[in-house]
């Protein structure tokens, strides 16, 4: 059941931090200053929460009421442990298949990624705590309602992901064209994680170096890149071909 909501005012989302809401992203008005305001950004910065300084004019755009410079957004799902569900997964005896998403940040490629993940029996998707794209009614209506159907884990770096991954037993391939390797050269039968990189920079460097295997698409005209949603339907497909 969704249930997105725009908090508004500084001691409405201090009390909603306090109270353990499930808050997705903090929109805070530049320059603005006070005491509340100062208490705030303290506790934001504790629970490290995801926050953007923006213009007064965006707060405007999110909430018509009186937003005191501060704006909230509750997640409509609640989100996993990684851990719990990694273990979840591999006791269940189905072979893992789960998607890293590195700082993508275009809310429709997310809930379009969302939709296709759940359509090819994806385990789970890790996205990170701060600089992706959040998870509110935009998500929920771009992936057709796939997002209350598919378990979605939040960490503080993607490489914490990773190295979990690897940990576990889990084979880790990055979609990336910094390779020979086409995604025909990597199997997907074993249990695996494939990370997406973001719609402008690709997979950070630092992720990318601790990858098992990089894997990219084959390009036969001009342009060089594919949409990431796009790219990640035609990777979760190999996987699905391989393992059928």
């Amino acid at each position: 059941m969704e249930k997105e909501t725009t908090i508004f005012g500084i001691r409405a989302i201090i009390e909603a931090i306090k109270s353990g809401e499930n808050i997705d992203k903090i929109f805070l008005q530049k320059g603005l200053k006070g005491d509340l305001f100062t208490e705030l950004e303290q506790l934001i910065r504790q629970e490290r929460l995801n926050a953007s300084y923006v213009p007064i004019e965006k707060l405007n755009r999110l909430s018509k009421k009186n937003h005191q410079g501060a704006v909230a957004q509750i997640a409509p799902i609640s989100f996993y442990d990684i851990e719990d569900l990694v273990l979840n997964v591999i006791e269940s005896g189905k072979t893992p298949l789960f998607l890293l998403l590195d700082q993508l940040s275009d809310v429709r490629n997310f809930g379009a990624i969302i939709r296709t993940a759940e359509c090819t029996g994806v385990s789970g998707i890790i996205i990170q705590k701060k600089g992706g794209a959040p998870v509110n009614g935009d998500t929920v209506k771009t992936s057709a309602g796939a997002i209350f159907k598919i378990p979605i884990c939040k960490v503080d770096h993607i490489k914490d992901a990773v190295f979990h991954m690897q940990a576990s037993g889990i084979k880790v391939i990055a979609a990336t064209e910094k390779t020979d390797n086409t995604i025909y050269d990597v199997s997907f039968n074993e249990p695996c994680a494939i990370i997406m990189g973001s719609e402008g920079k690709g997979i950070n460097p630092s992720v990318l170096k601790v990858a098992d295997e990089k894997a990219k698409l084959p390009i036969l005209g001009e342009i060089e890149s594919l949409n990431v949603s796009v790219a990640c339907g035609a990777f979760l497909y190999e996987a699905v071909r391989q393992r059928l």
